[in-house]
């Protein structure tokens, strides 16, 4: 019997390895981001599922308190990569566009600010609903990193360090 729970317990071990090798070599993580395109602050158009450096498109709202509070950090993660990556922070659809707009020219943020007035960008992300929500997109387009509710903000700048080597 003992033996047997070894054995049972040595195919688990193994299972699960093979599945760590297979998420962390094989797959693409969290999938592709989807096929859409968003101006910038800059005045350029990005293309999210092929950025060709980092993007963080975080999903906010005026009367959500938490998103309000991550926004400086979100400045200072941005000033510090500069132009090696992109920050899009899109209105939700409900949050009211006078609203948003007041709150923008109030705190020029060093980042994009999209309305999503008809909530296309929540819907092609996965129906987001809950704010706020994060996504970190790769430079292929792929989603390394998904968050509903604060940044972890020493895992992304960790990981910006290691997409953008060069700085």
């Amino acid at each position: 019997m003992q033996n047997m729970a070894r054995q049972f317990f040595g195919l688990a071990v193994l299972a699960l390895i093979g599945t760590l090798v297979y998420l962390t070599v094989f797959s693409d993580g969290l999938g592709k981001a989807p096929a859409i395109t968003v101006k910038t602050a800059q005045g350029q158009m990005l293309e999210l599922d092929r950025p060709m450096k980092p993007v963080m498109v975080t999903f906010w709202a005026t009367t959500c308190s938490g998103c309000i509070a991550e926004m400086p950090h979100l400045a200072k993660i941005k000033q510090q990569f500069g132009d090696q990556f992109e920050l899009v922070a899109v209105s939700m659809e409900y949050d009211p566009a006078e609203q948003v707009e007041k709150f923008t020219a109030k705190n020029p943020y060093p980042f994009s600010f999209v309305k999503d007035t008809e909530g296309k960008i929540a819907s092609a992300f996965g129906e987001v609903l809950l704010t706020p929500t994060s996504y970190l997109i790769a430079p292929n387009g792929n989603i390394k990193y998904r968050k509903v509710g604060e940044v972890d903000f020493d895992w992304v700048v960790q990981t910006l360090d290691q997409m953008t080597p060069d700085l």
